[in-house]
């Protein structure tokens, strides 16, 4: 199945009106900062989709930009082009932050093939406890066993039952779930090559057995990674 390419609409300046591609913050002819539009991340970096990139080139450009649409800089412009340096420097620091980021990229990248990742993040625990609605928990079934003793363990924990035995059973499985979280990295690694071999390609079929794959890795390391701070906030009370 192909997929279609879409040809970027012709744009200009809206002060000269010279020829711009859409990803222009800027006027090459009069220097005139452009408005802001609802973008990408990778496109406003002017990246493609992929997941390798290079982040100390990221990082330059970050600065580049940083310099130029830093809102001081516009104090005598218009209020048109005061709110649009706001706009674009709110654009460039979550992208940013959300970029430079591995594990962010991808879930990002994921969201825009239109995934839904599972919510075990801080911010669905948090939701969970002041709406009072069961979270959604998806423990990997190779897991439960383990999981089950774990949370046996922090229960005890939780009850004021610091024996030393337990405590040290418990640092013994959070190093373990801490090694299988490094290994599904390692993993992830692998598909974010794959992911940038076939992402361009006009056959569907291999990126989307490349995305299925990282997103059951994703929400695999969203639930370790939970597990192990849940058990280190544990041992550290």
């Amino acid at each position: 199945m192909a997929t279609e390419t879409q040809t970027p609409a012709a744009v200009s300046c809206w002060a000269c009106h010279a020829a711009l591609a859409p990803s222009d913050h800027f006027c090459a002819a009069c220097g005139k900062v452009q408005p802001a539009s609802p973008t990408d991340f990778f496109s406003f970096f002017g990246l493609p989709r992929k997941l390798n990139l290079d982040v100390a080139a990221l990082t330059r450009e970050f600065y580049r930009l940083s310099r130029k649409l830093h809102p001081d800089l516009y104090t005598q412009s218009g209020q048109q082009e005061q709110q649009w340096s706001l706009e674009k420097s709110s654009q460039l620091n979550d992208g940013y932050r959300t970029l430079k980021d591995p594990i962010e990229r991808t879930a990002y990248l994921l969201t825009l093939e239109g995934v839904q990742l599972e919510e075990q993040s801080k911010a669905a625990t948090d939701r969970a406890r002041q709406t009072g609605e069961e979270k959604k928990q998806v423990v990997p079934p190779e897991l439960l066993e383990e999981v089950f003793e774990l949370n046996m363990q922090l229960q005890e924990l939780k009850m004021g039952e610091r024996d030393p035995g337990t405590v040290k059973s418990l640092q013994a499985s959070r190093d373990v779930f801490a090694g299988k979280l490094r290994a599904l990295d390692e993993e992830l690694k692998k598909e974010w090559a794959e992911w940038d071999r076939v992402a361009a390609g006009a056959d569907a079929d291999p990126r989307l057995a490349v995305r299925d794959r990282m997103v059951a890795l994703l929400n695999r390391r969203n639930y370790l990674r939970n597990l192990v701070r849940d058990v280190d906030q544990a041992l550290e009370g």
